[in-house]
């Protein structure tokens, strides 16, 4: 996501790019093509709503910065509610063509192993970077590269699904269609079949971590039996809770918790286990996932993983501009700066891609304000965090300066909306200065 991000806005700026990919020729465990932007987990941008959620605020900016990123995803929107869903392939495809047919873009297939020591770089390697080439940042740096294990959900044939027990509805029918207001596939629990669905994952056998590895979970992407672990309630407050949910089949009963299935593909033949993120082993994962109650004949195309991410102790090792500062000649950009997620790896790539640009041309860009969604996330990595105890980190109001209280204490609501209103204020005057 970064590193296509990134090229496409420096050759936008008219600044020639080559894109070295590994893949095909050298792949790692998660991906299956050699495909830019491929989605390895979920198939969701999450929120786009730019007016109250945080990511979906980071969506208008990247938008009206002509992202390419965000132009396929519109072009390729599966129904999801309020979310923002793609159709996984048809949607990598369109990044790669698109990025193929650019005139000052070169593409070639080939690892990096050693970081270079002239010209510009923009390092995206994502959370999977190789292992030679790992090792050469930690050589630059003196120090290990922070690390965290990140776990993909498994992914369901729709016609698989029994649809007696199963229904069609988005969460609280949001959606301005029909189609978006039951985009979701919802499958129900009681309250016996749910303990004995903990039961089982407590239970169930895991992917352990390769010896000498050490590493904590990100919390936006636990594993479920990890929640599962931080108490029997966890899940039906998490991704199994039942809220804002009518069951179709007995409306007078409210389940007890309720598993979601989102569309991964345009033609809804897929679709993924929502929050169920697992490290179960293959056959511990066809036991325990057939106990939900429309799932108990499903066949999988894709079963649950368990994969390491890589990322710097961006605080101390970059500047402002996304640069090492041991080699200002090296911008790093993506996952593997710590901030999580496909929308804000994507944004902090069209930053280096727009920064370094400026730089070949001769001018230092500076940094979007820190009242935007992406200058929030770019200063918490370049300095707000602690270097000492840093993680990755999703966008959030949290990382933004607080929006001064107009007449007495805002809610919550207009108080987002004071945050969005403020940073495309700023973000436009950032894109026009």
């Amino acid at each position: 996501m970064a590193g296509a991000e990134a090229a496409w806005q420096a050759a936008q700026m008219g600044v020639p790019v080559v894109i070295h990919e590994m893949r095909p020729k050298v792949g790692t465990f998660a991906h299956r093509t050699g495909l830019l932007a491929e989605m390895v987990c979920s198939n969701s941008f999450r929120s786009d709503d730019h007016e109250h959620n945080a990511v979906g605020l980071l969506h208008w900016e990247m938008r009206a910065a002509g992202g390419l990123i965000m132009d396929m995803a519109a072009a390729h929107r599966l129904p999801a509610g309020g979310a923002l869903a793609v159709d996984r392939d048809p949607f990598a495809e369109a990044v790669t063509a698109r990025l193929q047919a650019h005139p000052l873009v070169f593409i070639t297939c080939e690892e990096v192993t050693e970081l270079p020591s002239d010209g510009h770089w923009i390092i995206a390697t994502g959370p999977l970077t190789s292992a030679a080439l790992g090792q050469a940042i930690r050589t630059e740096t003196g120090a290990e590269a922070l690390a965290f294990f990140d776990a993909i959900a498994p992914i369901v044939y729709a016609e698989s699904v029994d649809m007696s027990v199963a229904w069609m509805q988005s969460r609280y029918d949001k959606g301005d269609t029909p189609e978006e207001q039951t985009a979701y596939m919802n499958c129900p629990m009681t309250r016996d079949q749910y303990e004995a669905f903990v039961d089982a994952l407590l239970a169930a056998e895991t992917t352990g971590f390769h010896e000498g590895e050490t590493a904590g979970y990100f919390d936006g992407c636990l594993p479920i039996e990890v929640m599962a672990e931080r108490g029997r309630e966890t899940l039906r407050f998490g991704p199994m809770k039942p809220v804002g949910l009518t069951n179709a089949h007995r409306p007078e009963v409210r389940p007890y918790a309720v598993v979601q299935l989102r569309r991964d593909n345009k033609l809804g033949t897929l679709y993924n286990i929502v929050g169920f993120q697992t490290k179960m082993k293959y056959g511990a994962q066809l036991s325990v996932l057939r106990m939900i109650p429309g799932l108990q004949d499903a066949s999988f195309a894709r079963l649950g993983g368990i994969h390491r991410n890589t990322f710097l102790n961006s605080p101390r090792l970059l500047d402002d501009q996304m640069r090492l500062r041991s080699r200002p000649n090296l911008r790093f950009a993506g996952q593997v700066t710590g901030v999580e997620g496909y929308v804000e790896s994507a944004a902090m790539g069209l930053l280096a891609g727009r920064m370094a640009a400026a730089e070949v041309l001769g001018r230092r860009l500076p940094p979007p304000p820190a009242d935007t969604a992406m200058g929030a996330l770019l200063t918490h990595i370049t300095g707000g965090a602690e270097a000492k105890t840093f993680q990755p980190m999703n966008v959030n109001f949290g990382l933004f300066p607080p929006v001064a209280a107009r007449g007495g204490r805002r809610g919550r609501k207009d108080r987002y909306k004071a945050y969005t209103d403020r940073a495309k204020a700023a973000f436009t005057g950032w894109l026009n200065g």
